[in-house]
């Protein structure tokens, strides 16, 4: 862990804004037309949600600091201020939330797909290390008057006994309890949104809380373990050879729905921007079984390939996004066809897996 970490800022200052500093030598950025610039935190925007939401929160005009443990892998963020630092340690945190964030977008987390979450081997590691993440950034951001603050929790906390059966599962907000997650990354999902309502209530602050449906998209991790289905089936599929076999954890029919990364920031900043706390789900509600998600992407390889099926972690046999609250609250849900997002995302793990084969 390191005491203070290394700040990078960009190169170039955007020619709209000029730097200013204010009272105490704060910096204040502001814009062309004399206004004074939005300013956001993402914190783990080194990852595949984080260095989405920057470039998303930078095409509208925001100034954007970013903070996690490494820069984006797959391309340069565009972050006006990049922190690298780690924020289980509270000076970290205290040192990147040296200001009133009119937005703070929290996505750091200990995290990964079911080989990392569901075998039991990194429960200490997922619990200790975002529960230590959320509590510092609270506390930090409360010394700091931040008023709105964004959290991303998990379907992952809705309790098992709603998710036994692969075609009906209840995954409505209200079901949450009694509480009964299958995984330690879903009990510590629960404890953390329970925490930021905690500082809602005491504190005043702007809490906003998302629980997340299988985000999936370019850009995001592919390999090494800690992928999500949609990355890693698509990364099998590109691997194998036309008439080869791909391998599938469990029976394949357990169900689940996938949501792609533009539609997950469109309902975060809806959520974040309105005037309901949450929880709330955003995720699809398109539902397919582990078996129908890889038949999609072997028809969009134009691959002739089949499955077998090994045993190995699979987590609840059912999960799907309801979304009758988050219309009800926002006027929106998602649209977009799972196969939309699997063939912009196919090809990009596709060239991905091509250039690891050239080098």
């Amino acid at each position: 862990m390191t005491p203070l970490g290394d700040s990078h800022r960009s190169k170039e200052v955007p020619k709209t804004i000029f730097r200013l500093r204010g009272q105490g030598g704060r910096i204040i950025s502001v814009n062309q037309g004399g206004g004074i610039m939005k300013k956001a935190l993402v914190c783990g925007a080194g990852g595949f949600i984080g260095s989405h939401m920057v470039k998303r929160l930078k095409k509208e005009g925001l100034w954007v600091r970013g903070v996690d443990l490494k820069y984006p892998e797959f391309a340069p963020t565009v972050a006006d201020d990049f922190f690298i630092g780690d924020l289980r340690d509270p000076q970290i945190c205290r040192y990147v939330i040296d200001q009133p964030f009119q937005e703070i977008y929290q996505f750091a987390a200990d995290m990964g797909g079911a080989g990392y979450v569901f075998t039991g081997e990194n429960d200490a590691n997922i619990m200790h290390n975002s529960g230590l993440i959320n509590l510092n950034i609270l506390e930090a951001a409360h010394r700091r008057n931040v008023k709105r603050i964004f959290y991303s929790s998990s379907a992952c906390m809705y309790p098992e006994y709603n998710q036994k059966d692969p075609d009906n599962p209840n995954c409505s907000e209200d079901s949450a309890y009694p509480a009964n997650p299958d995984s330690e990354y879903g009990w510590e999902k629960l404890f953390s949104e329970r925490l930021y309502l905690a500082f809602h209530r005491n504190y005043d602050m702007e809490v906003r809380i998302a629980r997340y449906h299988n985000i999936f998209g370019p850009e995001g991790t592919w390999t090494g373990g800690r992928e999500k289905a949609p990355a890693a089936l698509c990364r099998k599929v590109a691997e194998a050879k036309d008439g080869g076999v791909i391998e599938i954890w469990g029976d394949g029919k357990q169900t689940r729905s996938f949501l792609f990364i533009d539609e997950c920031l469109e309902g975060t900043l809806r959520l974040t921007r309105s005037d309901f706390t949450g929880p709330v789900n955003i995720g699809s509600d398109e539902m397919v079984t582990i078996n129908q998600l890889a038949d999609m992407i072997i028809k969009i390889a134009v691959k002739r390939v089949t499955i077998r099926h090994i045993p190995g972690p699979q987590g609840v046999r059912g999960r799907n996004s309801d979304n009758r609250l988050i219309y009800e609250k926002l006027g929106w849900k998602p649209t977009q066809p799972l196969k939309t997002g699997l063939e912009i995302t196919y090809s990009w793990v596709e060239e991905h897996v091509r250039k690891s084969r050239q080098s």
